[in-house]
Formats: C-alpha cells, structure tokens, sequence
C-alpha cells in the first residue's frame, strides 16, 4: 500500500513556479513536511532501520522509486536463490539413476514456469514489505529524493524535512564503455528474461558472474565465462579461488581466461550477437551478461546541495557510526561500497537506529569483525574471516597454521562422478584462535551459519577438536581436521 500526499493543481502549479530546478535551494520549513526520521530508500538496510526506529517513538517517512524491498527482493538474494535451487534440481536429476530411479526420456525444464513462480513469490514478499510499514505506521513516499539542502528532499515537488536523514538507496549493475555495451544485459535483465538462453556470454569474474555463469550452465544454456585473469572470486582465499575456477572448467563451461571484450554487434541477418574479444571472436550469441561490478546510486540525489562527502567512486564517505560529513545524515549499505551484504546492512541499519532513538551513543557495527557470506555457485562456497593470504600479511607466516581436508561428500559415494568438497582452517598461533574459515562443496552454504557463531565467539581449534562430530555429515570434517 502506498501513501502520498496530494495537493490541488492550483498549489502544484504554485510549488512548480517557487521551486523550480534554478531556485530549489532551501525549503521554507513550514512547506516541508516534518519527520523525526527520513529514510531514503526501501531495501533491507534502511526498512530495518525505519521498523526499529518506530519501535522507539520515532516518527518515519520511507521514500523509494523502485520496487520495495530493494536489490535483495527483488534482483538480488531472493530471487537468484529461487533459480539456483532450480539449477540444483537439473543437477540431482542426473544423479537419480546412482540412486535406483529411473528417468525415461529427458526431462523437460519450463524457464518461464520457475520465472513465474519466482516472480509471483517476489510479488508477495513486495506486499509483506507494504504491509509492514503500513503496520508500523512509517509513511511511504513513491519517488525519487533529491536533497535541497542538508536536512530536506525533494519527492515529486512536495518537501520532507528531518533532523536526522538515512540514505541507504542502494547501488546498481555498471556497464563497459566499449561499441555495442547497450547490446548486453546485467544482473537486473536476467531475471527479465523471458526464456532460457541458447548461448550465453557472461563477463565478470566476481560472484555475481559465478552464480549467473552456473545456473545458466546447470539448466542448459552453453555458456562461456569471460574473465580478466586466470581465476575467478580473486578477492576470496586462494585455495577457494583455485577450487571454483576448477569446478566452472569441468561444470563445462567455456572459461576464456585473461580476455577482454573490445566490441560488440548485432548480425543483421541472425539477430545474435557477435563479440570480439582479446582472445578472438565468438557468434551467435543470443544473451550477453554484464557482471564487472557495481556502483552506488549517488548521482541522482543532487548531494551537490549538501556537504555530504563521496570518494573517487562516488561512494559516500561515513565513519564507524554511520556518520557522513553532515550532522544528521547518515549512510549505509551499497551506496558506501564496503561489504555488500543485505545481513551487513540490516545490522547496521538496526544499530543505527538504537544508538539514535534509544540513547545507545557507542552502538555501531564493528567493520573489523567477522561476516560470514555464501557464493551460491556449482558447488556453494562458504566464507568467513581472514583469508590465508590476509592473515599471514597481518600477522606473519610463522604465526599462521593452515589446516585443510579435501574429500568426497557421501553423497557422491555411489555415483561415478565424485567432486570434492574442500575445508580450510586459518589459525593464529599460539593459541590456535580460529580466525578464517573457508569451504567448497556439497551443503557448505547451510554448514557455515552455525561454525559462524563459534568462530565469532572466539573458538580456538582445540574448541573445535572436543565438539563431538555428527557422522556421517560433510560438517563433521571441520571438527575432526589433524
């Protein structure tokens, strides 16, 4: 349900003449409706904060141009869980047979079935969203924000003003600057295909790109992976980055590696794609997938009014509270560019508000501490702390001790295709504190949660030895590591 506020022609007609874009520079505070909180924008991070604020008395205003619920809901997390199960079943199908089921035939996948089924569940969690602020009683404004000075926006003409101000409007996709870019698509366009693609070209070699790179594989697109260098998820420890450009290669993807694309174009007479790379030309491509990264929605918010400050990326600036260089704006999530997780940006959006509305001054979101995050690749990574790499630069090889396990999960016991699942301990000396944990393979993703919340309670590897181990459980490995 949306709320607005609506106004005569005769007073819009009024607002038009006095506030046009030459003149918009400070709204008279009795033309401006108050709020105690504004948030701009209706994701994860700043709905979490809104929801808490009002738990507090605070009076609260949400605006968002978009779908609500952000890039999670509705182009992110939900929605490419949804396909990825959808992969994960055309996966299992070819292992029924190991299991005494037998397939007749092929197996026929509908891609507008699941596109429809995953859009209707996005539709609804779009209407909990609704319901929720309505419940709450937070105002929702339908349009898009634009400061006229430190503590005012602008929505569609009508003027919101607010002694403390969230901007936590998320980021988006970010496209080449090469000849023929606009013929490509990014993470947004995929979940508005219509149908499977017959041949596919992703380009990317962060997670966005693996997660794309492996659904489209599973469910039968022939797909090649474009990337700069010789690995993917190179921010990641480098035995999980070796592991995952390994599974890509042997998943059957065309992995063309340190290759670049310098230029693309339509076939008149086919309608497909035609792409030429650094490392030469491929055809008949029917869907091309941008996924180099992405960048904050600042540009549109005409900061420029305000002294809030933004670095080279155009990224806001905020310190450890969430503070900008303003008084009463604050920031977070995507549009600061550092850890890009909707967890990440609920945590933050919920401590912001205790420490704003309910006299927690010294409340914030340690940074420095430890997320746990999950790449829904073929097979699922599982991450969390310091990496292998990390660790030994912060603290020296010779206080650093590795422990891995590499094994077939039972599952693949009786079948002829055995992939391997790999574990990895990162461990400070001289106590053994856990302080990187690292794994690939079959249930890793759901495996992590739990080691999470030992690891950021500060488990050493001799907590870990004396936890009985379930068996047979892929997890147990993690307790029983020599």
């Amino acid at each position: 349900m949306r709320h607005g506020l609506f106004r005569s022609a005769l007073q819009l007609a009024v607002w038009s003449r006095l506030y046009s874009s030459n003149s918009l520079t400070m709204a008279p505070v009795d033309m401006a409706k108050k709020f105690d909180y504004l948030v701009i924008g209706a994701g994860s991070g700043g709905m979490a904060s809104a929801r808490r604020a009002v738990e507090f008395g605070a009076k609260c205003a949400i605006i968002e141009h978009g779908a609500i619920g952000g890039t999670c809901v509705n182009v992110g997390c939900v929605p490419k869980k949804v396909m990825y199960n959808a992969a994960v079943h055309q996966e299992y199908i070819h292992e029924h047979k190991y299991y005494g089921f037998n397939i007749d035939g092929s197996v026929a996948f509908n891609w507008r079935k699941i596109k429809e089924s995953r859009d209707n569940y996005v539709h609804r969690l779009n209407g909990i969203y609704a319901r929720n602020m309505e419940k709450d009683n937070i105002e929702y404004v339908s349009g898009h924000a634009e400061f006229v000075d430190n503590h005012t926006v602008s929505v569609s003409g009508e003027q919101y003003t607010a002694d403390n101000i969230l901007i936590a409007c998320g980021g988006r996709p970010s496209h080449p600057n090469i000849p023929g870019q606009e013929l490509g698509i990014d993470s947004d366009g995929f979940f508005a295909l219509e149908d499977l693609p017959k041949k596919t070209v992703v380009v990317g070699a962060g997670y966005i790109a693996v997660e794309l790179t492996g659904i489209l594989n599973a469910l039968g697109s022939d797909v090649s992976l474009l990337i700069r260098k010789d690995k993917v998820l190179r921010n990641f420890d480098s035995t999980m980055s070796e592991e995952a450009t390994q599974a890509l290669q042997s998943s059957g993807v065309n992995l063309l590696k340190n290759t670049q694309i310098k230029k693309v174009v339509r076939n008149i007479e086919t309608g497909l794609l035609d792409i030429e790379t650094t490392s030469g030309q491929l055809g008949g491509v029917d869907c091309l997938i941008w996924a180099i990264g992405r960048v904050p929605n600042t540009d549109q918010l005409n900061l420029k009014s305000t002294g809030v400050e933004l670095d080279k990326s155009g990224h806001i600036v905020v310190d450890k509270y969430q503070n900008t260089a303003v008084d009463g704006v604050y920031a977070l999530g995507d549009v600061c560019g550092k850890y890009l997780l909707t967890p990440v940006a609920i945590a933050a959006g919920r401590k912001l508000s205790h420490r704003l509305f309910n006299n927690e001054t010294e409340l914030m979101l340690d940074y420095e501490g430890l997320f746990p995050t999950v790449v829904f690749s073929h097979p699922p990574i599982g991450t969390i702390g310091l990496t292998e790499e990390e660790a030994v630069h912060r603290y020296g090889d010779e206080n650093v001790k590795i422990y891995k396990s590499k094994f077939v999960n039972l599952y693949y016991g009786v079948a002829d295709n055995k992939p391997k699942t790999t574990m990895k301990l990162i461990c400070l000396k001289p106590t053994e504190k856990v302080v990187g944990l690292h794994m690939i393979g079959m249930g890793c993703d759901e495996i992590l949660q739990g080691f999470a919340v030992a690891i950021g309670m500060g488990a050493t590897k001799a907590d870990f030895d004396k936890t009985i181990a379930i068996h047979p459980t892929a997890g147990e490995e993690l307790v029983t590591m020599r």
